[in-house]
């Protein structure tokens, strides 16, 4: 069954999600081999290129183990079926999408300004070095569920600020200047919204949140934004493996 992708997601996560539904639907389990590469770009008619980079991924997820010369096997951790592990990176959007939220962004502020120490080290900056702030709140049927505050360095994203849509993908923005994240290092905690967020924009109810924090690198290892998201404890929880 021919089975072409049209998602907006990029094409090696959504192609890993699929062959890790192929996997559970067609009862693979470990120690079967997985199709072969040429079965898999006919099935999601994709190109083999981006098919290796998503069987990578599924590698280091351990859903897939590689035996040279023999093949690719369902590896024995794929039977440990885990709800949204943390160790996932994904877009924030695609994130909330997969617990069932359709998210409308609302922008707080936009603003261009010198970044302070944990900023400037993380995104690697100079003392000359500026950063754009986005503060957003992400909202699922008018309810906030998100409320994220993101740093770009300024030379990434040329023009005015106030002539581009900040409502949209933050990593689709970075995309079409050739700089998209691919992965992150980042640290959670639990935390209460600040004071003074909860006062400026009247989220008393917001309750206990999920603090993640990170710095995020694209493909070729560079910093490019620096993100910090409080996520609702009340409509959010992430799992882990441990091995």
């Amino acid at each position: 069954m021919e089975e072409p992708l049209r998602d907006s997601r990029t094409l090696a996560v959504q192609l890993r999600d699929r062959i890790a539904d192929l996997i559970r639907e067609e009862g693979l389990k470990p120690g079967d081999r997985l199709p072969t590469e040429a079965q898999l770009t006919q099935r999601f008619k994709i190109s083999r290129p981006a098919l290796r980079e998503a069987l990578k991924l599924l590698e280091q997820d351990d859903v897939i183990s590689v035996e040279h010369g023999r093949g690719r096997f369902v590896s024995a951790l794929s039977a440990i079926q885990v709800d949204r592990p943390i160790t996932v990176f994904e877009s924030v959007t695609d994130m909330a999408r997969h617990y069932g939220y359709v998210t409308a962004n609302r922008v707080l502020s936009i603003a261009e300004e010198a970044p302070d120490r944990p900023v400037a080290e993380s995104l690697r900056l100079g003392p000359a070095d500026r950063v754009i702030r986005l503060e957003r709140i992400r909202l699922h049927d008018d309810e906030p569920i998100l409320y994220c505050i993101d740093y770009v360095p300024r030379g990434l994203v040329p023009g005015r600020l106030y002539d581009m849509d900040w409502s949209g993908s933050l990593m689709d923005l970075l995309e079409r200047h050739g700089k998209r994240p691919r992965m992150s290092a980042a640290n959670v905690s639990s935390v209460m919204l600040p004071d003074d967020v909860v006062e400026r924009h009247g989220l008393r109810d917001f309750g206990p949140a999920l603090l993640i924090t990170e710095t995020c690198f694209n493909a070729a290892g560079e910093p490019v934004n620096y993100a910090i998201d409080y996520h609702r404890g009340s409509h959010f929880t992430f799992s882990l493996t441990r091995k």
